[in-house]
């Protein structure tokens, strides 16, 4: 990313922080920790708003299970809900694959050619809080109407490695319905 990517995407996550009213117009979900059971516990809320520079996607989110970074998407489906594979259950796993309209089948991260869905990862603190906003450059909530957002349990390194814990951010950790 550029410096000048960087400093926009500081600078509109900067302008919707200090200006709430700016999500009048946006959409939300509220996260929840995903079992093979469904979902659980609530652990928040993630905002998302337009802005010249593109989405800007503001966790509210506590008690998260592990600190660093963490791969977070939209996902195809509006549904946090398990599903069966072969002996066991996956969590969430009727959210389908990251969104991707343009059916790129390449994960290149939020800045590169691949699908849509890919965000920025989530920093976690030590506190098991997340809080900082991100840049979803390409973007806008309009995409959103019928998606999920998804937490993962580690960092994403927007590769297409072969095995999903490689370079995706690895099993599904946090679910919520866009709203």
């Amino acid at each position: 990313m550029s410096i000048r990517t960087r400093c926009a995407a500081i600078a509109a996550a900067a302008a919707v922080t200090a200006c709430p009213a700016v999500y009048a117009a946006g959409a939300s979900a509220t996260l929840h920790h995903i079992t093979g059971e469904g979902e659980a516990e609530s652990v928040g809320t993630i905002r998302f708003a337009d802005s010249e520079h593109g989405l800007i996607v503001t966790p509210a989110l506590h008690d998260l299970q592990s600190r660093g970074l963490h791969g977070t998407h939209i996902h195809a489906n509006a549904d946090c809900g398990a599903t069966r594979m072969g002996d066991h259950k996956m969590p969430g796993g009727a959210a389908g694959g990251h969104y991707d309209p343009e059916q790129t089948e390449r994960h290149a991260g939020p800045y590169g050619d691949g699908h849509l869905g890919d965000l920025p990862n989530l920093t976690v603190e030590a506190d098991g809080s997340a809080t900082t906003p991100v840049l979803a450059p390409r973007l806008t909530v309009s995409d959103l109407a019928g998606r999920a957002v998804m937490v993962h349990a580690e960092a994403d390194r927007y590769d297409d490695h072969g095995e999903h814990h490689h370079g995706k951010g690895g099993v599904r950790m946090y679910c919520g319905v866009i709203e």
